[in-house]
């Protein structure tokens, strides 16, 4: 009986989508980055990404992010969330 050899469409695909997925930890941070207030430019200074973690090192972190900021009013968190989670959908569906 003949062999068919069938071509093997599934790995480039799932290639792309892991890049994408790799490189969402810096998208994020580059968002974060992108709607963290700014008064004096020391909450984005401040602000690091450390692996695939988002650090935040100033005192008002906590209070930036919880909204008390005319500029950010629902932080940076929430945002981020539904920022990552939006990217997500849509490389999973391509």
């Amino acid at each position: 009986m003949p062999v068919k050899i069938v071509k093997n469409t599934m790995s480039p695909s799932l290639g792309r989508i892991t890049a994408k997925i790799d490189k969402l930890p810096k998208d994020a941070y580059d968002y974060w980055k992108s709607i963290t207030p700014i008064k004096t430019g020391n909450a984005r200074r401040r602000t690091r990404l450390q692996g695939s973690k988002i650090k935040a090192n100033y005192n008002y972190a906590v209070p930036l992010d919880q909204g008390r900021s005319r500029q950010a009013p629902e932080g940076m968190s929430k945002p981020t969330e539904r920022f990552i989670k939006n990217k997500l959908r849509r490389t999973m569906r391509k």
